[in-house]
Order: C-alpha cells, then sequence, then structure tokens
C-alpha cells in the first residue's frame, strides 16, 4: 500500500530539493493534517456529546450560542457554535503555574499526551491507498505509541505539586497498565487467524471472509473486550476514576488551566477516536462497506465502494462507537476501584487469554 508520505515525496521529487527537506515538509504537512483532523473532531464531537446527553437527559443542551447570526433554538443544530466559543476562551485564558510545582515538567506534559495520540494516527489506515506511513507491523506501533500518554499523565501529577493531581496520575497509570493486558490478548486474535500484523492485510482478510465482528464466537469476545478495555484506556465513564470530581477534584488535571487544559481535553477525545478506528479496522471491516459484512453479495452489488466511500464507512463506524461511549457514560455509573481492577484482572484478561488460546488451537487444527 502507498502511503501518503510516499505520494508527497514523490512530488516534491520534481520540485529539486534535496531529500532530507522534502522528509522534513512531508513530515509537517502529514503533522498539520492530522491536528487539523483532531481539532476539528474535538469540536465536532463536544458539541455532539452535549446534545446527545441533553436528549438522553431531557433537556436542551447549547442552543444560544450560533454562526454568523443563527442560534437554531430548540432544534438540534442550535447552539452549534458553542463549542467554538469555549475553545476560544481556553486559547486565552490566563495559563497559571502553582508557585512550587516543577514548572518545566509540568509544561511538558500535557504535549507528551497529545504526541502519544499525533504519532498514533500516523499507522492508521483511513482507506485504501490512504494511510500516513505504511508499517508492515502496524498493529505493533498501534499499541506502542498509545501507551506513550501514561507517561504525560504521571509528568503531570508529579510536577503540579498536588496531592489530588498525584493521586488521579497514579490511579490513571494502574488502570491504563492493567487495561493494556486484555486490549493486547484481544488484538491478538485477528492476528493470529490472518497471520499479519500489518492493518491493510487484516482488512483485506475480511474482505475475503467476513468481519471478524461476527466471524465467530471468539472473536466477538475478542471485539467486546477490546472496546470496553479501550474505554477504560481512555478514561472515559464508567472508567473515570482517575479524573473522579467527587473525589479528586479534576485528577491530575486539578492545576491546569487554559491552553494547556485545552491539550488535555483535545488529546482525550483524539484517543476516543482512535479506539473508534481501531475497533473498526480491526473488528468491523475498516473502511469496507456493509454490504461485504458476511462476504455473501457478488461484486456487482457492492456499491458505494472506492477510497472516498471507504473514508466514508470507516468513520461512520468509528462515528457509531464513540456514540455508544457518550451513551455508556449516561447510562453506568462510576466504578470503585477495586471493582475496576477486578474487571481487569479477574474477569478480562483470563477470558482473553483462554480467548486466545481456544482460537489457536483452532487454528492448529483446521489449518
Amino acid at each position: 500500500m502507498n502511503s501518503v508520505i510516499d505520494g508527497l515525496l514523490s512530488l516534491f521529487s520534481g520540485l529539486e530539493l534535496s531529500y532530507s527537506i522534502a522528509v522534513i515538509i512531508s513530515i509537517l504537512i502529514t503533522g498539520v493534517v492530522i491536528f487539523l483532523l483532531m481539532a476539528i473532531f474535538a469540536i465536532v464531537a463536544v458539541y455532539f456529546e452535549r446534545k446527545v446527553s441533553a436528549f438522553m437527559q431531557d433537556r436542551l443542551g447549547p442552543m444560544e450560542v450560533g454562526l454568523a447570526g443563527f442560534k437554531g433554538g430548540r432544534k438540534f443544530w442550535g447552539g452549534i457554535g458553542q463549542t467554538i466559543a469555549d475553545a476560544l476562551k481556553l486559547l486565552t485564558k490566563e495559563d497559571i503555574l502553582p508557585n512550587d510545582a516543577d514548572k518545566k515538567l509540568m509544561i511538558i506534559a500535557p504535549f507528551i499526551i497529545f504526541m502519544g495520540a499525533l504519532l498514533t494516527f500516523v499507522g492508521i489506515p483511513f482507506s485504501e491507498g490512504i494511510i500516513i506511513s505504511d508499517f508492515n507491523i502496524g498493529v505493533f506501533y498501534i499499541v506502542a505509541m498509545s501507551s506513550v500518554g501514561v507517561i504525560g499523565i504521571i509528568l503531570a501529577g508529579w510536577s503540579s505539586n498536588n496531592k489530588w493531581s498525584l493521586y488521579g496520575a497514579m490511579r490513571s497509570a494502574a488502570q491504563i497498565i492493567s487495561y493494556e493486558i486484555p486490549l493486547g490478548l484481544s488484538i491478538l486474535l485477528p492476528v493470529l487467524v490472518v497471520g499479519s500484523l500489518e492493518i491493510s492485510e487484516i482488512v483485506a482478510w475480511q474482505a475475503d471472509h467476513r468481519w471478524f465482528v461476527l466471524h465467530s464466537p471468539f472473536t466477538f469476545i475478542a471485539f467486546f473486550i477490546f472496546f470496553i478495555s479501550g474505554l477504560a484506556e481512555t478514561n472515559r465513564t464508567p472508567f473515570d476514576i482517575p479524573e473522579a470530581e467527587s473525589e479528586l477534584v479534576a485528577g491530575w488535571m486539578t492545576e491546569y488551566s487554559g491552553f494547556r487544559w485545552a491539550i488535555f481535553f483535545l488529546s482525550e477525545y483524539a484517543n476516543m477516536l482512535i479506539v473508534s478506528i481501531v475497533s473498526s479496522v480491526l473488528f468491523l471491516g475498516g473502511w469496507l462497506s456493509p454490504m461485504t459484512i458476511f462476504n455473501i453479495f457478488p461484486d456487482s452489488w457492492l456499491f458505494f465502494d472506492g477510497p472516498i466511500w471507504g473514508i466514508f464507512w470507516l468513520f461512520s463506524k468509528a462515528l457509531f462507537l464513540i456514540f455508544v461511549m457518550m451513551w455508556f457514560r449516561w447510562t453506568f455509573p462510576r466504578l470503585r476501584v477495586d471493582q475496576l481492577m477486578h474487571l481487569c484482572w479477574k474477569v478480562f484478561t483470563p477470558f482473553a487469554l483462554a480467548n486466545l488460546f481456544f482460537v489457536a488451537i483452532l487454528e492448529l487444527i483446521f489449518l
């Protein structure tokens, strides 16, 4: 699969630029595009979550702040400018650093979390032939990059010199590291069946057979464990113990404000998008249209196909999973710390390990 980086390098090769300069320019362009994707998604997702939560609580949500004098009122698009106004407010607020904090680490921490999310997008294919950089170990790369954020969380909690921040960071580190185990074991199942760590090959296998989520009961269990573990990795309700307002004020973000707090917020929604896209790619057919779900229709029936439609189908699946995350937030109460760890170590991890073992045995018997 040709990557976006390769396409940009071939484009710049005709401009008589040195290879190193062409690489730097290509990386900067892709970085800006990914950042804009994350920013636009965060703005849209925050507005969407406010409206979804308002609907579930039988209220209206944002309805006053509009765009170009258009409010929308009680309609769904009412208050569509509220999120943009909030973003501008955060960018212009005073940035306060406590006197006793380790200021250098406190400044660096949000950007470490942000870079972890930004670099993860590099290995995610958005459609056939549309990927920032094609890796033959794409699954391993995504798991590795998604683990970088916990370093920034620990630094943010420790450098703030605040007990609530430190408690929240310790909880988050324990939670993220713990749930990476069942998450990783669930990812190994499609890798084991396909025999490749390359994400495009996993999607191609689903095109030739059927989507992994419906391939067998074992793959469905793997999808369920992966999605719930990913929900815990993003610290979303009911797994938002590290930033429990009733206990820890705001967790590791307690001493942050303004632009750096906005970076934390942006990274959280970017991680939601990453979990949803990776779930879609590994288990829901990725950029394949719904007509390929069981692979029983002839090729002439596979309309709405191609790279552009592939982006549409991938983001449609991802947005549905994000809606499920928002649904969970207003449906389930927050777990206690002991319940969180019990679910990980005594339920998900044994089930994921047994699930992987049974699939390995079946692969040995029938292949």
